[in-house]
């Protein structure tokens, strides 16, 4: 005689929590456990960045000069009206847009250049390679003094060596012309990273397609325009937001080659409001004139972004 033994059924009583409440508690818990490495990254982000971001805003609303003790009051927006009627931080604001869009352009196109060269198999292509990428490995300060120095004196610099059998004498080029100085110096020092992410993009064509192309009869120019242009889109416009990111930030080349001068012909926002504020101890007006400028920077840069996202997922769908 054998007895069938069955297993009490399992169910939920008043107090216990239902499964799927107890599954969902379990899912926050690992969540959370895979977080919790990231969160001493995340607090020290937030005391370096957030923190300082917030003393600035309050800043903004002081009317606080350091060389008039007793002077500082609460003053509301009025500093941010201050910065927008100034005619020099509107003048500054444009140099800040040409150097950036000059210098990206500028880089991306001889970015371009190099990487078609280097795409194709030469003798000594390594060698030629490494000589490139060195620029971009050069610490921004000393790339200043050696455009400022080397490069563009007017009487020991190369680039006068190399044009005065062209009938151009001792120019100085940085105070003649100091916005396109410190413009030569940034791309000098980009142009290897355009070309080391073109290069990329170009390695990662399938050949077979260009092949294909040529045996229906298309010509090199027929081929990059419609093939390989294309496809380096993505590329150029990653090296394209991310250089003008880094480079709404410049600070060191404009100080080191031309500070900021003649006038303010050379300067841009963060030596500016660096003027302002250690030059000039105007620290409500320069706390003002730092947030505009993070605001308006992260509203572009938001922007460009979805912008970018939205091609490689598109890309990538169609693909």
């Amino acid at each position: 005689m054998s007895e069938t033994i069955t297993a009490p059924a399992v169910s939920s009583s008043a107090g216990s929590p239902p499964v799927t409440e107890l599954s969902h508690r379990i899912s926050r818990a690992e969540a959370w456990r895979r977080r919790g490495p990231l969160l001493p990254a995340l607090i020290f982000m937030i005391v370096v960045t957030q923190v300082p971001f917030v003393f600035t805003l309050y800043y903004s609303t002081q009317s606080w000069n350091l060389v008039r003790p007793g002077s500082r009051h609460f003053t509301g927006l009025q500093n941010y009206a201050d910065v927008f009627r100034d005619s020099q931080f509107r003048q500054v604001a444009f140099n800040t847009v040409i150097l950036i869009v000059g210098t990206v352009i500028i880089s991306v196109v001889l970015g371009l250049l190099l990487a078609l060269l280097l795409d194709r198999a030469f003798f000594g292509r390594g060698v030629v390679r490494t000589l490139l990428i060195t620029p971009f490995l050069v610490t921004p300060v000393a790339a200043a003094l050696i455009w400022k120095t080397t490069m563009l004196d007017p009487v020991f610099g190369l680039v006068n060596f190399v044009l005065k059998p062209f009938g151009v004498g001792q120019t100085d080029w940085v105070s003649k012309y100091p916005l396109p100085a410190v413009m030569a110096d940034l791309v000098w020092q980009w142009t290897p990273f355009m070309m080391l992410l073109i290069l990329a993009g170009l390695q990662s064509m399938p050949r077979d397609i260009v092949e294909a192309a040529r045996v229906d009869g298309a010509n090199s120019f027929a081929v990059f325009r419609e093939l390989t242009l294309p496809h380096l889109r993505r590329f150029i416009e990653l090296g394209a937001v991310l250089g003008a990111i880094y480079l709404v930030n410049t600070f060191d080349a404009v100080y080191m080659m031309t500070s900021g001068g003649p006038g303010i012909a050379s300067s841009n926002l963060p030596f500016y409001i660096y003027q302002r504020a250690f030059l000039g101890f105007d620290i409500g007006q320069a706390a003002a004139m730092g947030v505009v400028t993070v605001i308006a920077t992260t509203v572009v840069a938001t922007f460009a972004l979805r912008l970018l996202f939205k091609t490689f997922t598109g890309k990538e769908a169609a693909a």
